[in-house]
């Protein structure tokens, strides 16, 4: 069986977890076949959205550990930086919207990779749970970038120090999902905002998710200096001479992505 499975249907690149009788936990193989994947979607002109899920009742548990206990004592830096970093560099420099389905569980790494993306649509089913400290290990794939920027640090620190079980509902008053939908009304609501962003300004949203991921970290003037660099990249689009004409037509624009 596949550890991974991708679908391109419409421009939409449905990336699935594939490793459903271990809740998607990432060996080697999984780890390395999305990275591909995310390389396949990026550079696939037909793709305008990347939705992300996990087959079965999780998303993904994270680091495989009895695949690591068998495989010896490793360097786990090195892991990071093989296995799970450029997972995160690609979901966040991909330029189209990544959209994670939250169908289930998300702990550890999991957790990391679904706050990598830029909206979250979940089950009321799921859970997210920043598992390292119940192995005494530390958050690792981007989650103390994302975490603190969500909830504030005093929160973060709780549920990295405690491993403590999110709920969809709580995760929503968090902050770290867009919208909880029950389990059965999910697919559907995944959906409609994979359908709008396939049919959006494609450009202008790579710009504006790089603009938001530098506004976290850059000063006002730096940002002020940006926006004015994007704005110049967006104005020359074919998809804003569309929108324009578009308003002036008084109709809806078809945007093409370029």
């Amino acid at each position: 069986m596949a550890a991974l499975l991708l679908d391109i249907q419409d421009g939409i690149a449905t990336i699935t977890l594939n490793r459903p009788e271990v809740y998607n936990a990432f060996n080697d193989p999984l780890s390395y076949e999305l990275q591909d994947a995310l390389k396949t979607a990026e550079k696939d002109p037909a793709v305008r959205v990347v939705v992300l899920t996990g087959a079965g009742k999780a998303f993904s548990s994270g680091q495989d550990l009895k695949a690591s206990m068998e495989s010896g004592k490793r360097d786990l830096s090195e892991s990071l930086r093989k296995r799970y970093n450029p997972i995160i560099r690609a979901i966040r420099n991909m330029p189209k919207p990544v959209i994670c389905r939250l169908n289930g569980v998300a702990a550890g790494a999991g957790c990391s990779i679904a706050l990598a993306c830029d909206l979250i649509i979940a089950s009321e089913e799921a859970t997210m749970i920043e598992i390292f400290v119940n192995i005494a290990l530390v958050l690792d794939s981007g989650s103390s970038y994302f975490l603190p920027r969500t909830v504030g640090y005093h929160r973060a620190f709780e549920l990295a120090t405690k491993a403590s079980k999110i709920p969809a509902a709580e995760a929503l008053k968090l902050g770290l999902v867009n919208k909880v939908v029950p389990a059965a009304e999910l697919d559907a609501a995944v959906q409609t905002e994979a359908a709008y962003y396939a049919a959006a300004p494609t450009k202008a949203i790579a710009l504006m998710k790089k603009m938001l991921t530098k506004g976290m970290t850059d000063n006002l003037d730096e940002v002020l200096e940006y926006e004015a660099y994007c704005q110049d990249i967006a104005g020359n689009s074919a998809d804003n001479a569309e929108g324009i004409q578009a308003f002036l037509e008084k109709r809806k624009p078809v945007f093409k992505g370029e």
